[in-house]
């Protein structure tokens, strides 16, 4: 084994700074788009302050700034905004509702169904918007056979994550990889060149997901296993006997140690509402507005020696709480919401959209908290609201962008504009898949069609793109641009072949996916896709073997996100909403990584080595 000289002192730094990266991108207390951000910023004052020259070059620190401008970037944000296209204005939501009334004749073969349709979609679109479009289907179709979620959300999720490998456009985390191998010299890869062993291994995994799946998961419980209403209205009466007769409302509030809301104070004979200011005295006659769980209602009717009613009744067993026209309806929050990182005080959730927050779900766990606390927790992407409130403003909820409405009763939007979304998708992939247009380009067309159709507004459009996904493509294609130049890819490389000597071609195309599949569970995969490219260039130029399948390693180890629910967005959304645990994802993914590791190298070797 030749152990590789010690690389230039750029190279070291960049490997450190590598290193850095990858731990601040694991960590959850930072945001992803400040860690990106400050990457950035740390190479482009370590290339200020220490230049870099190699063979009469130096490299233009402010050159790291090139992926803003890069042709991967465009394409993605292109992609990103033409599958919001697709949710905002209904366009898959024919394809939910036949599937919908399937799941009634036949839950086995639906499932089937379920999981190559969303993969097969997955293909083409961003799977955020897949996911989006099956979850409230599959949550429905549980609550309404009353079967058990855990067998259907989870597999679906991952079905997505296996279809977005089989084109160049399925994820961005392809288009890096096809991206960052042409930057380099190398022939572009067209959008279905690899799309035999991608189909071979993601018909595998489908069937894994199908029939086997499904059976290694426990039965969990979802944030809404039913329908009824947690939170009532009800009215206290004030009379004769009441402490709270010529009491103040603040005093009122005392009595129940400050845990009870009132939302009015009615005045008889015509029982107008007063804005119960902490001075207004009370009297006999008055009834106040409030509202909380059953249990809470009744302890403020004994802390108040007030009689509770509901509408005109008296609260008793033949006369109960009734909560008229409420319903429950959970929202998952995504990063284009304007609620991560912020309370729902700050942005005054309750009186902006006329609802209750009940609980506050996170990492598949209501989060033990008290009801009066939640308005103070930072939200964060992935988040279940559970959320109580009128029909009408819930509706009015899933017209905000921001928010994936898990409710079982709801029918799904469609609009006119739906065709003309589907016709722009079918445009944008036909287009770039027959060479007549790249792909950027081809996105950036079906975008300005999208605008001039009013498809989408510029406020859609900007609710569309994440920073987030921009900042990691951004920095990670600065980072991979600085270890190429310095040479600490080539180093890297040099190890990786050195450590692997005794294996064959073969094998050490498959160590290399299989390391790129530990590190995309780790940390993002779009900066283990684009550290691993030129290190795959490298490894197949030093061992004299074709660069191709080595660069195709890359692409589906860093595909192999499915053992941690931090290993790409979409597992948080499907975790959460489905109450998974972390221990569901290993039990099920960790076995997918193998299955598609021992597949994808086994064609790999065989078609191109």
């Amino acid at each position: 084994m030749n152990i590789p000289d010690i690389p230039n002192n750029h190279a070291l730094a960049m490997l450190l700074v590598t290193v850095v990266a990858l731990y601040f991108f694991r960590r959850d207390d930072i945001p992803l788009e400040t860690s990106s951000l400050a990457v950035l910023v740390i190479l482009c004052l370590l290339f200020t302050i220490f230049p870099f020259e190699i063979n009469g070059t130096h490299l233009e620190a402010s050159s790291l700034f090139f992926g803003f401008g890069h042709e991967a970037l465009i394409t993605v944000c292109g992609l990103m905004i033409i599958g919001h296209a697709l949710v905002r204005t209904g366009a898959l939501v024919p394809v939910g509702r036949y599937l919908a009334k399937l799941w009634k004749i036949s839950p086995g073969l639906s499932l089937l169904i379920t999981l190559i349709v969303a993969g097969l979609l997955s293909a083409f679109v961003n799977n955020t918007p897949i996911v989006v479009l099956f979850l409230p289907i599959l949550t429905n179709v549980a609550l309404r056979t009353r079967t058990d979620t855990s067998g259907m959300l989870l597999p679906m999720g991952l079905a997505t994550l296996v279809g977005g490998m089989t084109t160049t456009i399925g994820t961005s985390t392809n288009l890096l990889v096809v991206s960052v191998a042409s930057d380099m010299g190398l022939p572009r890869i067209s959008m279905f060149a690899f799309a035999t062993p991608a189909l071979i291994a993601a018909s595998i995994a489908i069937a894994y997901l199908w029939l086997i799946a499904p059976k290694l998961l426990p039965k969990r419980t979802p944030s809404l296993p039913d329908t009824s209403p947690r939170i009532f209205s009800a009215y206290l009466n004030i009379n004769e006997e009441s402490i709270a007769n010529g009491t103040t409302v603040a005093e009122v509030l005392k009595m129940t140690d400050g845990q009870m809301n009132i939302q009015a104070v009615q005045r008889s004979p015509e029982y107008q509402n007063i804005v119960p200011f902490p001075d207004t005295v009370l009297k006999v006659g008055d009834r106040l507005l409030v509202k909380d769980y059953p249990d809470q209602l009744k302890e403020f009717e004994s802390a108040t020696h007030t009689t509770l009613f509901s509408g005109s009744h008296k609260v008793d067993e033949n006369h109960p709480l009734n909560a008229e026209k409420q319903t429950l309806a959970e929202i998952v929050v995504v990063q284009q919401s304007g609620l991560v990182g912020r309370t729902l005080k700050e942005v005054q959730f309750a009186k902006r959209y006329g609802i209750s927050v009940i609980a506050l779900h996170r990492g598949g766990n209501a989060m033990e908290i008290g009801r009066r606390s939640i308005g103070h927790v930072p939200i964060q992407t992935g988040d279940v609201l559970l959320v109580q409130g009128e029909a009408e403003q819930i509706d009015e909820l899933k017209e905000n962008q921001g928010f994936l409405i898990i409710d079982g009763a709801a029918e799904l939007p469609y609009s006119q504009k739906a065709p003309l979304a589907l016709a722009v998708l079918f445009f944008v992939v036909a287009v770039a898949a027959f060479g007549i247009l790249p792909i950027a380009i081809s996105a950036m067309c079906g975008t300005l069609f999208l605008l001039v159709t009013k498809c989408l507004d510029w406020r859609d459009l900007s609710v569309a793109l994440s920073s987030q996904v921009v900042l990691i493509v951004v920095a990670s294609l600065a980072l991979g641009s600085a270890m190429m130049q310095t040479g600490g890819a080539d180093y890297i490389a040099q190890m990786f072949v050195a450590l692997a000597y005794d294996l064959p071609p073969a094998g050490v195309l498959s160590a290399l996916m299989l390391m790129l599949a530990v590190l995309t569970n780790v940390v993002s995969n779009n900066a283990a896709a684009v550290i691993g490219t030129p290190i795959a260039i490298s490894v197949a130029t030093q061992l004299g073997l074709p660069v191709e399948p080595f660069i195709l390693a890359v692409l589906f180890g860093a595909n192999l996100s499915y053992a941690t629910p931090m290993a790409y967005k979409t597992n948080i959304l499907v975790m959460n909403a489905g109450g998974y645990q972390f221990s569901d994802f290993i039990r099920v993914g960790v076995p997918l990584i193998l299955l598609m590791w021992v597949t994808l190298s086994f064609l790999l070797s065989w078609i191109y080595l």
